[in-house]
């Protein structure tokens, strides 16, 4: 490949993953939920064509415009040529079929107002509660986000075909169950609230602890969850943005230490041992601003409170600063919405911040249902830590070693292995 096609090939790509999901979405409202896929192979055919044309005839001078009007008339040829053929659910298409309608029908679905209305319908499609929540992400990161089916596997540390088989459960009952493109009201607003915030937050935590590749973090995934609420959180239509301010907050103000947390070797860089003047004040302040947001309304969540956490973590003038007991507190408040596991050993590792490691140790054997723990990294290296204070290296060691066989992320891997010569 030449340098120039290799140009326009970064470019495509860049195109590829800021406008794939907004194109997907516009044209899902043309041809109605059932047919996301549908919506998705006009899109990649857009992009495929834009390859094609602009290795001779150079980028033009709007791509996106380019790209947009490709594929609004490759969405017209396919209703005109099937519409005997395939029932669209869509209104929206009724007037494509028209050379009277076509335009001014083109002109409205993809106005900006419009595209950023339909991103909003395909978030609530995506995260209906009667698609798995493992499908939810997948068909996510794949209609909204522009992830191919390999980066999904790579970033959720499954194959190919387990994620294909999600993709496809996941648009059989959209169409099974007749899912709408469309914002629930009132009372259902609210539920499937509750299923998009865990999706952009748990794609969020993928990314902030990739468990796949070479690299702690995926800044691609963290972004694009931060895009992802950012959508909802500027929406007029929805009132009530106490929790989906708090989410945004808390992975702003998580997203403001990334450029500490690796060092120029890509290796883990603990909280204590950060460089603060490398985090990221704007986002930091970003996160503030939406933490005090997210308060008027006098709700607390779990995103309120481990958002606070957070802000203490990012306003401490250095580690000594930091206020432990009251992250103690917050975490009191904390497991009184959430009891799991992981919260439990996360309040365990700040008990002993304020109380020393044989309390914490105690606060650990006291957690119930160590099920999840037994595959989470992060169960190993906090309890071998906590036992190396403890004055007992060799189970120190010995935990480390279990964590060895987990599948975990190759700079994890070289980080535990470095950890178990020091301990």
């Amino acid at each position: 490949m030449s340098k120039g096609q290799a140009g326009i090939s970064d470019k495509i790509d860049h195109l590829f993953r800021y406008e794939y999901g907004k194109l997907v979405s516009v044209l899902t409202k043309t041809f109605g939920a059932s047919n996301i896929e549908l919506a998705e192979d006009v899109v990649q055919e857009a992009m495929l064509e834009a390859l094609k044309q602009w290795e001779y005839k150079g980028i033009p001078q709007n791509p996106v415009g380019w790209i947009y009007k490709v594929a609004k008339y490759k969405a017209v040829n396919l209703v005109n040529r099937e519409k005997y053929k395939r029932e669209y659910s869509s209104v929206v298409a009724q007037y494509l079929q028209s050379e009277w309608t076509v335009e001014p029908a083109l002109n409205h679905i993809f106005t900006e107002k419009e595209i950023e209305d339909d991103q909003l319908r395909m978030i609530f499609t995506c995260c209906h509660p009667s698609i798995s929540t493992d499908s939810q992400i997948a068909l996510t990161l794949k209609t909204l986000c522009g992830f191919s089916i390999p980066e999904i596997s790579k970033a959720f540390l499954s194959t190919e075909e387990s994620i294909n088989k999600r993709l496809v459960r996941a648009r059989k009952t959209i169409r099974d169950s007749n899912i709408a493109f469309e914002v629930p009201m009132g009372r259902e607003l609210g539920q499937r609230m509750v299923s998009v915030m865990e999706t952009i937050y748990l794609l969020f935590n993928e990314g902030y602890n990739a468990s796949s590749g070479n690299s702690f973090i995926r800044f691609e995934l963290c972004a694009e969850a931060i895009r992802l609420a950012e959508i909802i959180s500027q929406n007029t239509n929805i009132v009530n943005k106490s929790k989906i301010h708090a989410l945004l907050a808390l992975m702003s103000l998580n997203a403001s230490r990334f450029t500490s947390r690796a060092d120029a070797f890509g290796n883990s860089v603990d909280l204590e041992h950060q460089d603060r003047s490398k985090w990221d004040k704007s986002l930091m302040h970003r996160g503030l601003v939406y933490l005090e947001r997210s308060m008027p309304q006098r709700e607390v969540s779990n995103y309120h409170i481990l958002a606070t956490i957070s802000a203490h973590h990012c306003t401490a003038k250095d580690f000594k600063s930091t206020d432990w007991e009251s992250i103690l507190s917050l975490y009191d408040n904390l497991v009184k919405i959430d009891r799991s596991s992981i919260v439990l050993l996360n309040r365990a590792i700040v008990v002993s911040k304020v109380k020393g490691a044989g309390d914490a140790l105690a606060e650990l054997e006291a957690i119930q249902d160590k099920t999840v723990l037994l595959s989470y990294l992060p169960y190993y290296t906090a309890k071998a830590e906590l036992h190396f204070l403890n004055d007992q290296a060799e189970v120190a060691r010995n935990l480390l070693k279990k964590a060895l066989d987990l599948p975990i992320n190759e700079n994890y891997r070289s980080l535990i292995i470095n950890k178990l010569k020091t301990y």
